[in-house]
């Protein structure tokens, strides 16, 4: 469980928001929404523990996350903005390296098995730099396919993904809910995950 009490947060000279908080049980998620500007990466990134809150606590199964450290780290996948792909290395090597910096071993059969199910097959020796915006989306979203963590936090997830990409992606969702885990995710278009819990935390510009 993932809870959050009274989180503030100031960027520069403007709060972005104050007295925010929520408490998320195991299969359920939440969906993180509003303006641009209102704060919504910024909260993903200290729910992470990335940044910190100008006020308030977060703790995850009844524990600071400050006092964790890497018990908390090895709870959360977090797949930001940006993709965080290596341009010179193939679709193989940047899942493979994401994976081990994880502590997960991933040999290259099994990494070839995960980026063909994400719709990558045949392209797992190009370097990243020569995929497209929604393939190097794919190989990013193919890291939640060898994630153990029971919390996804995820920034904009379905940003340059095509029709089945996307529902590729909310069937994996909805597995990982299924099973108990837990997910924060921004989005603006509308996400249906079928069979699951949500709650909705808007965040005003």
């Amino acid at each position: 469980m993932l809870t959050a009490t009274d989180l503030a947060c100031v960027r520069g000279d403007r709060r972005l928001f104050s007295g925010l908080g929520f408490t998320l049980e195991p299969g359920a998620w939440i969906y993180l929404t509003g303006e641009n500007g209102s704060g919504k990466t910024s909260l993903l990134r200290i729910l992470v523990g990335l940044s910190p809150a100008e006020a308030g606590e977060i703790r995850w199964q009844g524990s600071a996350i400050g006092r964790l450290g890497d018990e908390y780290r090895k709870a959360v996948t977090y797949l930001g903005h940006h993709n965080a792909l290596k341009e010179e290395l193939t679709a193989r090597e940047n899942l493979c390296t994401g994976a081990a910096m994880a502590g997960i071993n991933l040999d290259a059969g099994r990494a070839d098995a995960l980026l063909g199910s994400v719709g990558l097959a045949g392209r797992e020796e190009l370097p990243a730099r020569f995929l497209s915006q929604g393939q190097k989306r794919r190989v990013a979203l193919a890291r939640l396919l060898w994630s153990e963590s029971p919390l996804w936090i995820l920034d904009e997830p379905f940003v340059a993904l095509d029709v089945a990409a996307v529902a590729w992606l909310a069937a994996t969702l909805a597995g990982h809910l299924a099973a108990g885990g837990m997910a924060i995710l921004t989005s603006h278009q509308e996400v249906l995950i079928e069979g699951s819990t949500m709650q909705t935390l808007r965040l005003a510009a």
